[in-house]
């Protein structure tokens, strides 16, 4: 590895330019067609010599067109008996924008009505058919054969009477005859390019309902992909804020992870269908402003000293600016400057590239590699801009190439992680080695030179506490690492293995109940993610506590009252004990404790005891006072009528990560729920243990000093 990354100026060029020639050679093999495409010449297509069932056309050439106006099928039908054959035609898919008109140039806002005839073969007329549409700008109707199929937003004639929306849609029909009449209204306010920007697709159903389920598998998996590593990085930046390179990695990361939910097959939409068409388009733009500036600070931290300080308070400034643009102005006035944004963040990479070469020059370890996935990822970009605009014929490649970016990236971190550890271990052993001889070499000197021996043992001694705090959080890293190793394998490899079941078609049937499975894997690892960071922040002391006096028996009370209804939904009875402690009214006892804290550690057990207890079981909470040590203690239980823990792994089971399951019981969780009660006892100075028979039912025991014992009457 290091024999590639450290190479001289020839072998970088050799390098870059091989890579050019591969994704050119890449991209004309990805736009050349398959097979001939069938274009329609004045709004009628002929596909009787094309199989639909199994091979699927695009709807691509000239339509008729009706500006300014919206037909419906029988309207149109009127038109036709009346006027006879419609003379404006319009090539598909474009934007309206620019279209010649009796001498004029249209503009991207209006309305218009769309007509296309298609001529079928004879085989596909009994077959169930489907219409694929990808978003269209900003709002249409669909008919296909008088009949009304696909509605999204809604069309209007001006600003106020339309509703905008962005929708991937696919429509299923039977024809009836060999012949479809497509009528399509669409309508466009609010973007600078209005009309049918993206391929209409008409094939046989279930092909198209594959084609997109497996378009849509793709996108959550690059976009599950994305925001594990940016949260992963945020968290290590978190841990250890010295180094900001993971911050602007992790920040790059999710917020293209969160870009990809309103591009492709529109996650975002999917899901939260009513969301502002708005504030989409300027959560997609800001990000877009912001993605340059980001990866510039980043490769600054990477690489220091490569980006000027004109550079950066250049790219500050337009980022800002166009930030402010997008923010202030409505979208049909910044979408305008979509070709604008486009060529800044393509100037901010060409300049960190011409940077990178300069470093992998001077054989910097990493450069070389960074320099090559930066080609990449430009050339997705450049495309995808293109594509946007109408030239291109490979759509939707940056996220593809951000992903391959982003692994990259990683991989860079973390031998950049590693090279450091190695380094201060080697310097901690050669200061060990000279403080050896140091005091070797001092053992007969006279006094004051003994006392500058103490006072470089002394600073040795503070540099070996120094080591042993970086240790520390190199173990915890390494912790942290190991986990999501470990823990985060399994979720992906099944997300994994849906998206392949998905590719290879095994069962078309549990496409969705797939895709249903590869977001609940995507919950659960930010579940076990969101666990794992507040335990670590508990064991660093990162952790804060608002220590007050709290009386423990009306602390109980209302901590049994707010889960009493929950534990009794999952089919449990839940019982609070005190009686003995609150019939002796001499008795009321007072803990110095952060009370939310200690709610949450109490939760975890209480969730714990429900967990391995079988509906029409019991979980009793109990409060006594004992004298441990001359000194009064609270003591809360927690008992529980379940299966009962092996009496071998009672003291395991508040260890990080571990999980007890008895065979058939296929309970999950992530291990960290009792780790995290134990941190935040010990944090109050008290103790938790375990008790149990191993065959029926489990005790804990929470125990807290008292700091005084009041009386209650």
């Amino acid at each position: 590895m290091r024999e590639i990354l450290r190479v001289g100026s020839r072998k970088v060029w050799l390098y870059i330019i091989a890579a050019v020639i591969g994704l050119v050679t890449g991209y004309v093999v990805l736009s050349s067609p398959d097979s001939p495409r069938l274009q329609s010449e004045e709004g009628i297509l002929d596909l009787t010599q094309a199989q639909l069932s199994t091979n699927p056309q695009k709807l691509t050439g000239k339509w008729a067109f009706y500006w300014q106006e919206l037909l419906s099928p029988e309207d149109m039908r009127v038109r036709s008996a009346r006027e006879g054959n419609q003379d404006h035609w319009i090539n598909i898919p474009s934007s309206w924008l620019g279209y010649p008109l009796e001498g004029q140039r249209l503009s991207g806002t209006g309305y218009a009505t769309f007509g296309l005839v298609v001529h079928l073969s004879e085989q596909d007329r009994d077959e169930m058919l489907a219409l694929r549409l990808s978003s269209i700008f900003n709002a249409y109707k669909l008919w296909v054969n008088g009949e009304l199929l696909a509605e999204v937003g809604e069309v209007g004639q001006d600003k106020h009477s339309m509703t905008p929306q962005l929708e991937t849609k696919l429509v299923y029909f039977q024809p009836e005859s060999d012949t479809l009449e497509l009528v399509m209204q669409v309508s466009n306010f609010q973007h600078h390019r209005g009309g049918i920007t993206k391929d209409i697709e008409l094939g046989g159903s279930d092909v198209l309902t594959t084609k997109t389920n497996l378009n849509l598998a793709r996108d959550m998996f690059i976009t599950a992909s994305l925001l594990v590593i940016g949260l992963y990085n945020l968290l290590l930046f978190m841990l250890r804020r010295k180094d900001k390179a993971p911050l602007y990695f992790g920040l790059f990361t999710v917020l293209l992870g969160i870009r990809s939910l309103f591009n492709g097959e529109l996650i975002f939409t999917q899901w939260l269908p009513h969301f502002p068409w708005e504030l989409q388009f300027k959560i997609e733009y800001l990000i877009l402003c912001l993605s340059g500036y980001i990866i510039t600070m980043y490769f600054d931290c990477i690489f220091p000293n490569y980006v000027s300080r004109w550079f950066r308070l250049g790219t500050r400034i337009v980022t800002g600016a166009f930030c402010i643009l997008v923010v202030v102005t409505p979208a049909i006035i910044y979408t305008k400057f979509l070709l604008v944004i486009g060529v800044m963040v393509v100037l901010h990479m060409i300049y960190l590239m011409i940077g990178l070469v300069q470093a992998a020059v001077r054989r910097m370890e990493g450069a070389l590699i960074f320099l090559l996935v930066s080609v990449v990822t430009l050339v997705t970009v450049v495309n995808d801009f293109l594509y946007f605009n109408g030239w291109s014929l490979v759509g939707n490649t940056s996220p593809l190439g951000l992903l391959i970016f982003t692994i990259a990236q990683l991989i860079l971190l973390s031998s950049r992680s590693t090279r450091t550890a190695s380094n201060e271990e080697r310097i901690t052993r050669e200061l060990q080695y000279v403080n050896d001889k140091l005091i070797e070499m001092n053992m007969n000197l006279e006094q004051t030179v003994q006392e500058r021996t103490q006072a470089l043992s002394t600073v040795h001694d503070d540099l070996q506490t120094s080591y042993d705090r970086l240790l520390h959080s190199e173990q915890g890293r390494k912790k942290l690492l190991a986990y999501i190793t470990h823990d985060l394998r399994m979720p992906l490899s099944s997300m994994l293995g849906y998206v392949e079941a998905i590719q290879d078609r095994v069962k078309p049937e549990r496409n969705e109940q797939y895709l249903k499975y590869i977001r609940e894997n995507t919950i659960r690892i930010n579940r076990m993610i969101e666990e794992l960071s507040f335990l670590s922040h508990l064991e660093t002391g990162q952790v804060s506590y608002r220590m007050e006096p709290v009386q423990m028996i009306p602390f109980l009370h209302g901590f049994f009252e707010q889960y009493e209804l929950v534990v009794r939904d999952a089919g449990l009875d839940f019982i609070l004990d005190i009686g003995d402690a609150e019939d002796r009214r001499s008795i009321l006892p007072v803990v110095e404790m952060d009370a939310k804290r200690i709610e949450q550690a109490l939760f975890n057990l209480v969730s714990n005891a429900m967990k391995f207890t079988s509906s029409g079981g019991l979980v009793r909470i109990a409060l006594v006072v004992e004298v441990v040590n001359h000194a009064p203690h609270a003591v809360i239980s927690i008992q529980d009528s379940g299966m009962g823990i092996p009496p071998d792994q009672l003291e395991q089971i508040f260890e990080r990560n571990y999980r007890y399951d008895r065979p058939g019981m296929g309970i999950e969780g992530s291990g960290l729920g009792l780790a995290i009660c134990r941190e935040i006892v010990q944090a109050h100075g008290g103790m938790v243990r375990a008790e149990s028979d191993g065959k029926m039912g489990a005790t804990f025991y929470v125990t807290f000093p008292c700091t005084v014992i009041e009386g209650k009457g």
